[in-house]
């Protein structure tokens, strides 16, 4: 299902006929190599150059050899004639698959560059464009004080250029190739084959290898990928956490005709969100097998491949698919400024008790005192839903030390605003919002 959704560049690279091509490039690069040092006369490579492999034709003769390897080599070598001896000369299966896959992996990884790039700049978009929009922040789910948006867009902007040099660097770990023979003694095929063939294909070089190139450079991606598909996952969350009825502060794009439930017209669903958390879930596991793929029996076994070969395409389209919808759920995300403001004054006032806290403690009440004093006003405006302002005026220890001109100092949301630009300037997080819908200006401080 995943492969439906999956950019067309991505469902190419692990489709059957660019792996077997990717096949015929490896063995073509090594006898590019074996000819180099005289082995491979240069003739007969004029014609190896021109090896092809016929899909139909592998899959007839793998009913018979049940071994893809041998299948696939027996489709190029009908390919050639005399000439095809020199195919997969001093070579083991792995050299071939495992150089190969890392070719694969590399150019799924540039999509996945690409798509991580494309979900940063709309993250920096977005927070730039409301850098200012003041709204509720919120721990344990509950109210704590107010923060921006913008702020909350920032954090995740910051979030993903980390994910952006994980992956950078989890590709140029698994971009390598291996070509040394049946248990990586290079006896059968020498170190500069493998260096010249290596170079050719645009890949690193395994320094030493066994059979196959170890999994620890694989564990290692698939765990960048999870990592990345678990901040997919919180920003989705916090999506869904602020488009609930009961906050109603952003919402996921819903477009003309779109519907939410066949029961109940009424429904718009953080459906895109939802998608993108649960298919976090399947990335997670995914790297679990893949860290379970590094310990193999002495040089090699083949437990690893059957796994590999769902896990690897299977994770790369997901998190292509993911970057691609959250991209476009942040580049249309409804913005509910108001609502955001309306939330604010929900507590009535209790968002300004650490500020009233600070403030009696520096006109020289004791933290306990000042502390027991403003939970017992605020535990009054929780419960019976008065006015927290006015029960601390009336409160005789408060107003033994806080005037009216102090109140209205103290509750005013522009305190939360003042180091916000500092913050951004600090992050880097700077340029113009691109062109949104959602409301881009400053909220005019205002007192509760």
């Amino acid at each position: 299902m995943i492969e439906r959704y999956s950019r067309p560049e991505m469902k190419g690279i692990w489709s059957d006929e660019n792996k077997f091509d990717l096949w015929v490039k490896v063995e073509v690069a090594a006898c590019e190599a074996w000819t180099e040092l005289g082995r491979i006369p240069a003739d007969d490579m004029v014609r190896i150059r021109q090896a092809t492999v016929n899909l139909d034709r592998l899959a007839e003769i793998l009913q018979v050899t049940h071994h893809d390897m041998t299948a696939f080599l027996g489709s190029v070598a009908e390919s050639l004639g005399p000439e095809s001896r020199y195919i997969h000369f001093g070579l083991t299966s792995s050299d071939v698959m495992d150089t190969a896959l890392s070719l694969q992996l590399k150019a799924a990884a540039a999509v996945l560059q690409q798509g991580v790039d494309d979900l940063t700049l709309a993250l920096r978009s977005r927070a730039i464009e409301h850098k200012h929009t003041i709204m509720m922040g919120r721990t344990h789910g509950i109210h704590a004080e107010p923060v921006t948006f913008g702020l909350k867009l920032a954090l995740w902007t910051k979030e993903m250029e980390r994910n952006s040099a994980r992956l950078k660097r989890a590709t140029e770990a698994v971009a390598v190739g291996k070509i040394s023979g049946a248990v990586g003694t290079h006896a059968t095929v020498p170190l500069e084959v493998e260096e010249s063939a290596c170079h050719r294909l645009g890949l690193g070089v395994a320094e030493i290898s066994s059979q196959i190139v170890q999994r620890d450079r694989h564990a290692e991606f698939l765990c960048t990928l999870a990592i990345i598909a678990g901040s997919l996952e919180k920003f989705a969350t916090e999506v869904r956490g602020l488009q609930r009825t009961e906050v109603g502060e952003v919402e996921e794009p819903f477009e003309p005709g779109q519907t939410g439930s066949s029961a109940m017209p009424h429904k718009r669903n953080p459906e895109l969100c939802e998608r993108v958390c649960g298919l976090a879930r399947l990335i997670r596991a995914n790297a679990m097998v893949s860290m379970e793929n590094i310990s193999l029996w002495h040089e090699r076994d083949i437990s690893h491949s059957s796994t590999e070969r769902i896990i690897l395409p299977d994770s790369c389209l997901a998190l292509d698919y993911m970057l691609a919808i959250f991209t476009s759920v942040v580049a249309g995300l409804r913005v509910d400024t108001e609502r955001m403001r309306s939330n604010l004054d929900m507590t009535r006032g209790l968002v300004f008790s650490q500020r009233v806290l600070i403030a009696l403690i520096d006109k020289g009440m004791s933290r306990q005192e000042s502390y027991e004093v403003i939970q017992r006003c605020a535990m009054r405006a929780w419960q019976d839903g008065q006015d927290f302002r006015e029960l601390l005026q009336a409160d005789p220890h408060v107003a033994a030390i806080l005037e009216k001109k102090d109140f209205d100092h103290l509750f005013d949301y522009s305190y939360y605003l003042r180091e916000i630009d500092r913050i951004f300037e600090r992050a880097g997080v700077t340029g113009k919002a691109g062109v949104t819908t959602a409301n881009t200006e400053k909220l005019a401080p205002r007192s509760y």
